[in-house]
Order: structure tokens, then C-alpha cells, then sequence
């Protein structure tokens, strides 16, 4: 896939005319440093959209240690939350020292403290999906990514990405209806729901028909049609059970596993819900063999 990255600096965006020429996605600034937010951010999130574009976004960092870099990822959060916009690609931290600032404030550029500071930005900006975006002499000397296990977003403007990561930024002189822009090479395609949107993750299924449809769902590896399956019935459930009984398995594990007070006997009380699930999930698998 092909993008490009923008922020205020690229002004009366043809999002038509990008979407023409084979653009795929947007990278998006949301600001830089912890105070200082880019006005154009959730238009230009819009207007990529109304083109039929997807989007992530990016901040620039200016942290000189840690601390300041946990600052910098709560704003740049709030800035996203604020613009109450869909994200379908992550936000990426660019580190690096473009214009001297960090060396002009005595910065440590220790390989231990810029990691610790990509870490920091990570933890904190979480559940928000997020990588690190720095050039290529960075990623090698200054930033261990291989340790953060994070996804990362390489700037190296020629005809080789020597990392070959999540993303590539291969020139900042890419001409598309006479406006330049920095363009992007997207690896692997992504899922049509959005990624990056601070939403809160999903309970545990509250009956046995929403626990049979998480698991049903989820269990793409296993089925073998296009064709939607119904998910409560014991008797249209789709075949191949092998994932689908480790899920469930570990599933009731865990709701097994919840402190309880005195149990009721069979006698004496309904069928528990948890002790329904099980019987209901039995009948399911052993009708899929």
C-alpha cells in the first residue's frame, strides 16, 4: 500500500487528487512535544477519509528523558480523543533529533535512554496501538526496536529499506497535483475495522449465545467458507473443532476459576449458568466431530 505522512506544513490538501494517483492511507500529525497540538490534525483525518482513505497518525517527540516522554503520549491521546476520530493504523512516535534540539539541551544519546524513552511513549499511550518512527541511523545505533517489540515505521529516502519493517518512508519528494509530500510504503494490508481507537476491551460474555458467538467468531483459522454460520445453534455449528475447544476450554476455565460461596447441589438448585455453558459447548463439539 502507498502514503503519505502530513501535518500543517502540508496546506490545501487534494485528498481527490491523492486517492487518484493510488494513495492508500494517510499518516496524520497530531503535534509534537507535550503542549504543542497540530491544528490541522482531525481535518486532515476527515478529509483523507471522505476520499476513501485510511489513516494512522504520528507525533513528534522532543523528550530528553522518560518522564517527559509519558507526558508527551497522554497528550498526544488526548489530542486524538479530543478530534474524535477512527484511526485503522497506528500512531507512530518519531524520535530523533531532526533539529538539533536534543543536542542543544545536553540530551543523553545513550542507545538505554533513547529506548527507555520509545518505552515510556509506548506503555502510555496504551491501548492505543503504537510504534516507533525514526530514520534508519537511529533505528541501528540509537533505538533497540527489536527489544520494545513494537512495529516500526523507517525513513530512508532511496531505492532500499534496509530494516524493512511496518513502513518505509522512501522520499520526501513525492509530486502528486503539483503539492509534494513525504511518501510511504505499507507492508501488509490491513483489517478493515479500526485499530487505533481508545475503546475499552470487551467483557466477558454475559450468556451462553454471546459466549458460542465470541468463540464461533474468532475462530478464522478454523472455518473453511466464506458463507456467515449461525453461532447458538448446536446443529449449524461449522466443523473443525480443534481451536474452537481450546478457546472454549480456556474460557470456562477462567470463569471456573472465579472465587464462589457454597455451591448449590444438583438437587436443590437450577443448573448453574457456567455449568450450562459447559453442557450446551459439549453438545456444540460433539455434533462438529
Amino acid at each position: 500500500m502507498r502514503g503519505v505522512d502530513v501535518s500543517v506544513f502540508n496546506e490545501n490538501i487534494d485528498w481527490q487528487a491523492l486517492k487518484a494517483a493510488g494513495i492508500d492511507f494517510a499518516i496524520c500529525r497530531t503535534g509534537f512535544g507535550r503542549t504543542d497540538a497540530d491544528e490541522t490534525f482531525a481535518a486532515q483525518v476527515d478529509g483523507a477519509h471522505k476520499a476513501g482513505l485510511i489513516c494512522g497518525a504520528y507525533h513528534h517527540s522532543y523528550a530528553l528523558n522518560p518522564a517527559a516522554a509519558a507526558e508527551e503520549a497522554r497528550f498526544c491521546k488526548s489530542i486524538i480523543e479530543r478530534a474524535g476520530v477512527m484511526l485503522e493504523l497506528p500512531v507512530w512516535v518519531y524520535v530523533a533529533d531532526s533539529d538539533g534540539y536534543k543536542k542543544r539541551n545536553g540530551f543523553d544519546f545513550s542507545r538505554a535512554n533513547v529506548t527507555a524513552i520509545c518505552r515510556a511513549f509506548l506503555d502510555n499511550i496504551k491501548p492505543l496501538n503504537c510504534g516507533v518512527y525514526s530514520t534508519a541511523s537511529w533505528l541501528t545505533d540509537f533505538i533497540d526496536w527489536q527489544s520494545l517489540g513494537c512495529q516500526v515505521w523507517n525513513a530512508q529516502w532511496g531505492d532500499q529499506d534496509s530494516l524493512h519493517g511496518k513502513m518505509w518512508q522512501f522520499t520526501d519528494a513525492l509530486t502528486v497535483g503539483g503539492q509534494t509530500f513525504n511518501g510511504n510504503t505499507l507492508y501488509d494490508q490491513v483489517a478493515s475495522q479500526p485499530t487505533a481507537t481508545p475503546t475499552a476491551a470487551p467483557s466477558t460474555p454475559q450468556s451462553t449465545q454471546d459466549l458460542i458467538h465470541t468463540i464461533l467468531s474468532n475462530r478464522k483459522d478454523d472455518t473453511t467458507t466464506a458463507t456467515p454460520q449461525p453461532t447458538a445453534t448446536p446443529s449449524a455449528a461449522p466443523s473443525t473443532p480443534s481451536n474452537a475447544q481450546n478457546l472454549i476450554s480456556n474460557i470456562l476455565n477462567r470463569r471456573d476459576s472465579k472465587p464462589s460461596t457454597a455451591q448449590p447441589t444438583a438437587e436443590s438448585k437450577p443448573q448453574s449458568s457456567t455449568q450450562s455453558a459447559q453442557s450446551l459447548i459439549h453438545n456444540i463439539l460433539s455434533n462438529r466431530k
